[in-house]
Formats: C-alpha cells, sequence, structure tokens
C-alpha cells in the first residue's frame, strides 16, 4: 500500500508520520485490496484537521477528521483529528466490504438450480 502524507501550513515531522501509519495498520487487517492512502494534514487558527482519501480495488473513500483548538487540550488536537478520520475510515471500508460480500447461501442456490 503507497501512503502519501503532506501538510498543509505545517511541517510533518516524524511523529506525525509514524502516528499517522500506525493508526492505518487496521485497515490491513479488514480489506486486502488497498491500493493506496492519501493523507493531508493541515492546521488553521482554531482548527486542525486530518482528510484522507482511501484508494481501494473499484472505489475511493474519504473521511475527515476535525479538532477544534479548546484551552484544555491544546497538545493532542492533531493526533486526535488523526485518530477521527482513521475511525470514519475504518467504518466505511467496513461498510464497503459488507457490500462486496455475497449474502446469499450458495447450497440453498444450489439446490433450487438443480430442481
Amino acid at each position: 500500500m503507497q501512503i502519501q502524507i503532506s501538510g498543509q501550513h505545517i511541517q510533518i515531522t516524524p511523529a506525525l508520520r509514524e502516528r499517522v501509519e500506525l493508526q492505518i495498520g487496521r485497515f490491513e487487517r479488514l480489506f486486502d485490496n488497498i491500493t493506496g492512502l492519501d493523507v493531508v494534514l493541515s492546521v488553521d487558527k482554531n482548527e486542525h484537521k486530518a482528510s484522507g482519501t482511501l484508494h481501494c480495488s473499484g472505489t475511493r473513500l474519504h473521511a475527515d477528521g476535525i479538532a477544534r483548538l479548546e484551552d484544555d487540550n491544546k497538545n493532542d488536537t492533531l493526533y486526535t483529528a488523526i485518530d477521527a478520520m482513521v475511525g470514519k475510515l475504518a467504518d466505511q471500508l467496513r461498510k464497503h466490504k459488507e457490500k462486496l460480500k455475497d449474502h446469499h447461501n450458495s447450497e440453498v442456490r444450489e439446490a433450487r438450480a438443480a430442481t
């Protein structure tokens, strides 16, 4: 899987890169046909944002994670945005995988075809 991490108004530090790579390890457990992931981290005045586009076979999934800058937790807002984005992408990936799954019982189908 190709991972591209870029930043707007922010320098991508090794800690941020490691956090994204650690979190996306759960995608590989969920679905096998993932070709790439594009992540854009941005910092505005009062908001930290992580946008991710997951490229799968047959579709692209996109999610945003937003964390507002508050006085009580100024240190981990970008990490919170990354976690929110990864959680949303994981939910979308589970839903996409469920749509691809054949829910019909093949034994019943074969029995109906035989009669």
